[in-house]
């Protein structure tokens, strides 16, 4: 990895819309200035017509790339020089790096996810069954890296049908056809779905706290498993009612906020060719989400 100069300036940031809610910025700049690292960590919220005009700018020597977030996952793509081989086989990516001009694509969004299951809990994809709540690009990255994994099955749960087979048909090209299928919302269908399912994770912001369904959870409450492990990316709130009533049923339960600190990590390495600083990475993020660091 390329080790970066501390006294030229630099830039880095994420692309998105809206990104009023964003944390990265706490968390990444915090890692620069723990190296003493001149680079400062923006937020570039662009609309869709924007999107190829700020890809484009990262060109520039004085940046070093950026995170992209929603919705812009797959949207960038094409607008890259080159896709790293877990980015193209996920069709998304979360991490552009400049190198010299030229611009890369990565997905560590994958890398954050399973890191999350690997420290966070005792779960071993290989040979389980999942249900995958979502059809976007956090939803790509999550059923390739469990399938690359060893899941032995993928149930994507998804309202829009034409998104679900979307991303069935993707990972049917990326070899997984023969372990992916799709549950319509109909509750016989969710409910044959999730009996005796091994995860459960909800890709969709169902759940967050400043989302358009902030109370609401992505399954009906009798219908959450309670011998299952709940793996909800929304980490704002800590306990969505989702996670919540998992709970309450015996389930094992984790939230999105490890794996948000461990993708923004390995992005923040990709740029850096630092060892990210994760225990401050997660500090940083629990006093700004929660003001306290015991959550």
């Amino acid at each position: 990895m390329r080790k970066i100069g501390r006294r030229v300036a630099r830039k880095a940031g994420i692309i998105g819309y809206p990104l009023a809610h964003s944390l990265s910025p706490v968390f990444q700049q915090a890692a620069f200035d723990y190296y003493g690292l001149n680079v400062t960590y923006e937020k570039w919220e662009v609309t869709l017509d924007r999107l190829e005009e700020a890809v484009a700018r990262l060109r520039s020597q004085e940046h070093l790339g950026s995170n992209v977030t929603i919705p812009y996952k797959e949207a960038a793509v094409p607008l890259l020089d080159e896709i790293a081989e877990m980015a193209a086989s996920i069709g998304a990516v979360n991490t552009i790096v400049n190198k010299n001009g030229k611009l890369i694509g990565y997905n560590t969004d994958a890398i954050g996810f399973l890191r999350a299951l690997d420290e966070d809990t005792d779960y071993e994809p290989d040979g389980k069954r999942v249900v995958l709540i979502g059809a976007g690009g956090a939803a790509r990255a999550v059923a390739v890296a469990l399938l690359t994994s060893g899941a032995a099955s993928l149930t994507i749960v998804n309202r829009d049908d034409e998104r679900a087979r979307s991303l069935a048909a993707a990972l049917a090209r990326a070899g997984f056809e023969d372990r992916v299928l799709i549950a319509p919302l109909e509750r016989g269908s969710l409910s044959r779905a999730l009996d005796g399912v091994d995860l459960v994770v909800n890709t969709t912001p169902v759940g967050m706290r400043h989302g358009p369904c902030p109370d609401a959870s992505p399954l009906p409450d009798d219908l959450v498993p309670g011998d299952a492990l709940i793996f909800d990316l929304v980490y704002n709130p800590p306990a969505t009612r989702l996670l919540a009533v998992a709970g309450d049923k015996g389930s094992q339960t984790l939230n999105g906020l490890p794996m948000l600190v461990y993708q923004g990590a390995a992005s923040f390495e990709l740029w850096t060719g630092e060892k990210a600083p994760l225990g401050l990475m997660f500090d940083r993020v629990r006093l700004a989400l929660y003001g306290r660091l015991d959550v």
